[in-house]
């Protein structure tokens, strides 16, 4: 009983019983369902037509310059449904795709090869694409081992014909790459094979970084052709003194570039070192050396990925310190010695003293003259042994020398 009343009490608190209290509240979490559900299907289709409304937008907007791009396409001279995409940085000039002569910018051979030396890369781009080093050890072609000519001029190169005939037959073997002073145009023919090797140059300044600069841009120019193995830096006034096989061999089948570097004590060596250079070059690193260097492709990509000891030498390798005479030597010793022979294959006479060496004309120029070039009584290193082959270029010959060089060619060089 006591149980009973106790249960009838509790109910009341409650207040009374409502029948089918269970469906009404099933109803209630339905209703609410719907109207989320509801809620969520409006926002969708809201949003799609919002999307809708600036897709519409986007498309007149980018459907607008689509037409500018096409009409400057077209103001270049090329078709409206031209893939052959380019910019100004890139070494090669598209055509029509309808033209047969188009060049693929992206296919293997022109990059490979670039056929065309004109770009509009600026030194700090050409160094970073110069300094890509492939990881694969073999190459996706037949590689024949080239050496990269590099010649520094202020204009013309006035032993071109000798040059010439140095060459004639050797095509597949070399490459050339000229640096004038800027806007001057090498006049020659189309059959020359100096003919387009211009590369894109700069102002260039005895004595100052600016010298230092446009040999690295003449590097970083043959290093984008990947045939090229050896690279030798010459003037207007270098002569070869042997013929085209001796001096490819020679310079193909060393283990060590060939960049001169040695400690010189007086003040034209160890006197241009700038202190301002510590800690990063010590006194006991610095060295002299020939501007006419020749090194392997291994040594001239490391040498135009420097940027670091470039920059001291900018600062403070100033005149009377000669960058030319001392970057190559002092950078080249301290990271990279062991690929080098410390020589240089340019013959250069000093003996008469002064900043400049002897200049030959064509009273000069005799039999006796470059024989003592090309055997000078003396042993070089070469690889493992030695050599009485030390010299395979000459410099310095003005434009008088050329007949009477031209003379010697078959008798005494051999070509």
């Amino acid at each position: 009983m006591i149980k009973k009343g106790m249960a009838r009490h509790n109910r009341g608190e409650d207040g009374p019983e409502i029948p089918h209290l269970g469906l009404l509240k099933m109803l209630q979490v339905l209703s609410f369902l719907l109207v989320f559900v509801a809620g969520i299907i409006l926002g969708l289709l809201a949003s799609t037509h919002v999307n809708s409304l600036f897709n519409s937008q986007r498309d007149l907007f980018f459907t607008s310059n689509i037409a500018v791009t096409t009409t400057s396409v077209l103001s270049d001279g090329r078709s409206s449904g031209s893939n052959c995409s380019t910019t100004n940085s890139e070494p090669c000039n598209c055509k029509s795709c309808d033209d047969e002569s188009k060049v693929d910018c992206l296919s293997m051979k022109t990059f490979l090869h670039p056929h065309n030396l004109t770009h509009g890369m600026s030194d700090r781009e050409l160094f970073w694409r110069a300094s890509l080093v492939p990881k694969k050890e073999e190459y996706p072609f037949v590689r024949v081992p080239k050496v990269a000519f590099m010649f520094l001029t202020r204009g013309p190169l006035p032993l071109l014909p000798l040059w010439e005939r140095f060459f004639k037959g050797h095509g597949k073997y070399f490459s050339i790459y000229v640096h004038t002073d800027p806007g001057y145009v090498l006049n020659v023919s189309s059959g020359s094979p100096f003919y387009g090797r211009q590369i894109p140059s700069k102002h260039v300044e005895w004595g100052s970084v600016l010298l230092l600069d446009a040999e690295r841009r003449l590097l970083a120019n043959a290093l984008l052709e990947f045939s090229n193995e050896r690279f030798i830096l010459l003037s207007e006034s270098c002569i070869p003194v042997y013929n085209f096989k001796t001096v490819y061999n020679y310079l193909v089948h060393s283990g060590h570039g060939f960049v001169e570097a040695y400690d010189d004590p007086s003040r034209y060596g160890r006197g241009r070192y700038n202190r301002r250079m510590l800690p990063y070059i010590w006194v006991r690193q610095w060295r002299k050396g020939s501007q006419w260097f020749e090194m392997q492709r291994a040594l001239a990509a490391y040498v135009v990925s420097d940027t670091k000891y470039h920059k001291l030498f900018k600062k403070y390798c100033t005149p009377a310190c000669y960058p030319d005479e001392h970057f190559l030597p002092t950078f080249i010793n301290m990271f990279h010695g062991s690929m080098n022979s410390n020589r240089t294959v340019t013959w250069v006479d000093w003996s008469l003293g002064g900043p400049h060496p002897a200049t030959y004309s064509a009273v000069n120029i005799t039999e006796g003259l470059i024989q003592s070039i090309r055997m000078n009584q003396t042993l070089c290193s070469y690889n493992s042994g030695v050599t009485p082959i030390c010299h395979l270029f000459a410099r310095k010959f003005d434009a008088s020398a050329l007949q009477p060089l031209l003379n010697l060619t078959s008798r005494v060089m051999e070509f």
